[in-house]
């Protein structure tokens, strides 16, 4: 049942680059839900934009406006990681002294529901699943609590409760495509069948099948929040015409998010190592080298020797290389091998939304995350490529960023109206 009483809810986000704190009133979504409860698709927005810290940010998406902005808090330093993953006791020191504040300052008379996003929730999060729905409630006094992803909570923020798929791109990339409860039908029969899961890195069957997600409180931890494989399977058997069980079950779907070793195609990190490797290659007199890269490469990291002594070492070394991904776009207009590096990256960006955007008419996809304030030399391409793989597919710029989707998982929790699928290691409910 919706807490009819709550006046405000209140997003907490936990990433890399530090830690958010805001607070919205908790209609902020309610009207668009009711409106149409298959989508949740965000009201009409007034100019006013979300306030923000001075403090840094990082790389994020632009702000989703309100009609009656949040309150925000923001530390640049990122949250503790210890011996259980991510430290809850850390966390809590930090955000309780702010939201109290933030709630004063904002006259909530009653805290409808609570929302934390944290990068690595999957699998740092065992101590934030184990402590904070206590914590919060006794601090508090709220009782409804979202743990998530943070790739789901720049989904939410992206695109609210449609479906569709969003690309975040930053150091990293992650693609994430979800159906949202009770719009999973006319799924693409012609969709690949060879996937019974929706590929989160749980159990196939695990991912939020509506009506068997478990009692209220199960979905804490891994395994304990979805249906069993068989009854999940068997849901999705019916539930789509061609036997589409990738879409079938209402869930999430991931593609890349592994890492730069592993994956990340396409984000910051690719971007700038490749376009090191062209400079490097120039350096050299090798075929593939880029004397305009090379000449931004000294500008930044000083001679092309001592690069290697510079960046190994370094524990950040994503990061590092991710900085001299804006030099390559930089670059692009006038050097064909850093304009071929940005297509080859808009081509991995748009197999990323491929492989996960659900094959509805009303599908969107959103990119998200500060790569793509690059602007035109790798949206153009991404675009392009976007148009061939996905036709008919709106593509759209991200509405909000992460601590955006913590206010609306956080306001449709509240009016008990969040039809974004439940996982146990992207989206929990306690």
């Amino acid at each position: 049942m919706p807490d009819t009483a709550a006046t405000h809810v209140l997003g907490i986000d936990s990433g890399g680059s530090g830690v958010r704190v805001g607070v919205a009133r908790a209609d902020a979504y309610r009207g668009s839900a009711a409106q149409n409860p298959r989508t949740g698709a965000p009201p009409p927005m007034s100019s006013t934009p979300l306030r923000r810290s001075s403090a840094p940010q990082g790389w994020s998406a632009p702000p989703l406006t309100w009609s009656s902005a949040p309150l925000t808090w923001s530390s640049a330093t990122p949250a503790v990681v210890g011996a259980r993953g991510i430290d809850a006791e850390d966390l809590l020191a930090r955000v309780l002294p702010a939201a109290r504040e933030l709630l004063r300052e904002a006259g909530a008379r009653r805290l409808g529901a609570v929302c934390v996003g944290a990068a690595g929730m999957a699998t740092l999060g065992d101590d934030l699943r184990a402590r904070l729905p206590d914590a919060l409630a006794d601090a508090l006094g709220v009782r409804r609590l979202a743990l998530a992803a943070d790739a789901v909570t720049a989904y939410a923020g992206a695109l609210g409760q449609r479906p569709g798929a969003v690309v975040a791109a930053g150091t990293g990339l992650i693609a994430l495509g979800a159906v949202p409860e009770g719009v999973a039908e006319g799924l693409d029969a012609a969709s690949d069948p060879d996937d019974a899961s929706s590929r989160t890195g749980g159990a196939p069957g695990t991912s939020g099948v509506p009506g068997t997600s478990g009692a209220p409180g199960t979905g804490a931890g891994p395994g304990t929040g979805g249906a069993s494989s068989a009854d999940a399977a068997s849901a999705a058997d019916g539930a789509a015409p061609g036997g589409d069980t990738r879409w079938a079950a209402t869930g999430w779907r991931r593609a890349d998010g592994w890492g730069h070793l592993l994956g990340d195609c396409g984000g910051g990190a690719w971007i700038g190592r490749a376009g090191l490797e062209a400079a490097m290659r120039a350096y050299d007199g090798r075929d593939g080298g880029s004397k305009p890269l090379l000449a931004r490469l000294e500008a930044v990291f000083g001679p092309a020797t001592g690069l290697p002594g510079k960046l190994y070492p370094r524990p950040d070394r994503p990061a590092v290389l991710a900085s001299f991904a804006p030099e390559v776009g930089r670059c692009a207009a006038e050097d064909p091998v850093a304009e071929a590096i940005l297509r080859t990256a808009a081509r991995h960006v748009a197999e990323a939304a491929e492989a996960v955007c659900p094959r509805l008419e009303s599908s969107e996809v959103a990119l998200t995350g500060g790569l793509f304030r690059m602007g035109a030399p790798l949206l153009t391409p991404v675009r392009e490529e976007l148009a061939a793989r996905l036709p008919g597919v709106r593509v759209t710029e991200a509405a909000g960023d992460p601590l955006d989707g913590t206010l609306c998982v956080a306001a449709a929790l509240a009016a008990d109206e969040l039809r974004l699928p439940r996982d146990p290691a992207l989206l929990s409910v306690v």
